[in-house]
């Protein structure tokens, strides 16, 4: 995909503000958003709206964000996805945890809205990314 505004990215949170904000923010940029509510919302919404990449919470009801990741990233094509977590847990094992079922980045809430936008313009325009694990803190 050569112009990533068109991109499309599926935002995964409990929290309303934080899918507003979100939304609000990549929306304009140009790309085009999906939201989610909980892992098994996000699940479904991924097959149906096919993102080029996922923020992703951690901690929400029915599947956490480890898990979403990890049937994410073996499902079909899913390795080719960035998927940024997003969490308040900011220990070092949760990065560690991250990067060792291969997500793109781990960004510590609260954080900064222009810095993720900058990191989900960087991982667009560089979707093999294969490297350490950056956090954004």
């Amino acid at each position: 995909m050569s112009d990533m505004a068109n991109a499309r990215i599926l935002v995964v949170d409990d929290d309303q503000v934080i899918q507003q904000l979100l939304k609000v923010n990549l929306e304009l940029e140009g790309y085009e958003v999906e939201v989610a509510s909980d892992g098994e919302e996000a699940l479904l919404s991924y097959g149906a709206f096919q993102p080029n990449l996922v923020l992703l919470d951690i901690m929400m009801p029915k599947l956490d964000g480890w898990e979403v990741s990890r049937r994410l990233k073996e499902g079909p094509g899913g390795g080719s996805v960035p998927i940024v977590l997003l969490s308040a847990r900011a220990q070092d094992s949760d990065v560690r945890r991250g990067s060792e079922i291969g997500v793109a980045a781990y960004v510590t809430k609260p954080f900064d809205p222009i810095a993720l936008l900058e990191l989900v313009a960087d991982l667009l325009a560089h979707r093999g990314y294969r490297g350490a694990t950056p956090r954004l803190t």
